[in-house]
């Protein structure tokens, strides 16, 4: 029983992980481009972009948590820690290891804005355009369900959002849109 428990933990903290890092990314998107209307505060998208982040830390701690003590895959914490350390799966293990380290940074970094700087900030925020797909390719290789057709489903519609985001945050203003932020 404790078995399955772990299985479906490590997956649905994976799954909600990815779709709430997922937010967090078109967000980030978003927020940079200075997009604003009337009723939605610019402020707004900048504390729902901060707050979804670190909600999905705590869903992404949780899914290593459960994935290392999950006895089918015999993870164990040095395969969570160091990339290519599995013996499970080791290159889609390791892109969610090394997805894992770039997104604590992101973090990290957010946390202690003031003191590392704008242009180091802004610099390690370029690293979630490797972070996301890093995590997209791991829940795409990594889990045993990762080819059933509703978390194809989640990463079709993840992909599908951050690359309308992309698209939109990278293509051309009107002359009277808002100047848009690098990074």
């Amino acid at each position: 029983m404790s078995e399955q428990i772990l299985w479906f933990a490590t997956r649905g903290a994976g799954a909600v992980s990815l779709l709430l890092l997922t937010a967090s990314v078109a967000l980030g998107m978003v927020t940079v481009t200075r997009f604003q209307s009337a009723g939605w505060p610019r402020f707004f998208n900048y504390e729902l972009h901060r707050r979804i982040s670190l909600l999905s830390i705590v869903f992404l701690v949780t899914h290593i948590a459960a994935a290392v003590f999950d006895p089918y895959t015999h993870l164990g914490l040095a395969a969570a820690l160091v990339p290519l350390a599995s013996t499970y799966r080791p290159v889609p293990v390791a892109l969610g290891v090394l997805s894992s380290y770039l997104f604590v940074a992101l973090i990290a970094t957010s946390q202690l804005r003031k003191r590392v700087g704008q242009k180091a900030w802004r610099a390690i925020h370029w690293s979630s355009y490797a972070m996301w797909p890093l995590a997209l390719f791991h829940s795409i290789t990594s889990g045993t369900d990762a080819l059933a057709p509703w978390m194809l489903g989640i990463d079709a519609a993840c992909f599908a959002v951050v690359a309308a985001c992309l698209i939109w945050r990278t293509g051309p203003r009107s002359v009277a849109a808002a100047p848009r932020l690098a990074a």
